[in-house]
């Protein structure tokens, strides 16, 4: 997956905002929440996401994936796409869908209505 298909997808997803910061990273939220990252603009791109206990146990030993600098040592649990092999665009895809949908889900009712979620 390229930096501009991981933009798309983030951008297709319901009530996602997109800023850059740190350091000229794609950031996208939902419900102002970070659900997802593009790190620096590296060949391969590094993405972050959110993931369950159980997926963080798996992936976090898989080629090409690492837990995420800086969130996972804070105990958080998400995990970072670095090199190849990583995931296909399909399960990358599923995951970042998966990222989003936690955090969307861990918004106030309020807010999820506010954002017609």
């Amino acid at each position: 997956m390229t930096r501009d298909d991981f933009n798309a997808f983030c951008a297709a997803l319901p009530a996602t905002t997109h800023v850059v910061q740190w350091g000229n990273s794609d950031v996208w939220k939902v419900g102002g929440k970070v659900f997802a990252i593009c790190g620096t603009p590296d060949d391969p791109p590094a993405f972050t996401f959110k993931v369950t206990e159980l997926a963080f146990e798996v992936l976090g030993d898989s080629p090409g994936l690492r837990p995420a600098p800086y969130l996972a040592s804070r105990g958080l649990k998400w995990i970072q796409q670095h090199a190849a092999p990583g995931l296909s665009d399909a399960e990358l895809r599923s995951h970042l869908r998966a990222s989003y949908d936690m955090i969307a889900a861990a918004l106030p009712t309020r807010k999820r209505a506010d954002l017609g979620l």
